[in-house]
């Protein structure tokens, strides 16, 4: 009999398919980072806020094959993609780093969101 568990570590999310009858687990790691505009379960559109450290998620900047296209925007931040610059209450923050980020972005003046 199998049965699958899901865990969280860190940013990173692993499946457990745990072999009841024998005790032994295999690990895998979910291919892709960005599903369905959300990572971790966090939608990945709202009110941001940069910071240096402890950040929701740390992502890189890149021109070409981003994991998510967004556009800052002044007002209206509910769809995909669209990211409104904020210093207080966030719904998520964000750290821009040139290694191991959790995902990448690239900087759009339309149609942000999935690519």
């Amino acid at each position: 009999m199998l049965c699958s568990l899901l865990s969280m570590t860190g940013y990173a999310q692993r499946a457990f398919i745990v072999d009841s009858e024998e005790g032994t687990e295999v690990m895998t790691t979910s291919g892709d980072k960005v599903t369905g505009c959300q990572y971790n379960g966090v939608p990945l559109y709202g009110k941001v806020k940069f910071v240096n450290s402890f950040p929701d998620f740390k992502v890189k900047i890149v021109d070409a094959f981003p994991d998510l296209k967004v556009k800052y925007v002044d007002v209206f931040p509910d769809a995909c993609g669209k990211w409104k610059i904020v210093d207080v209450f966030p719904d998520f923050t964000v750290q821009i780093v040139e290694h191991f980020p959790d995902f990448t972005i690239k900087i759009v003046e339309s149609f942000p969101g999935m690519p």
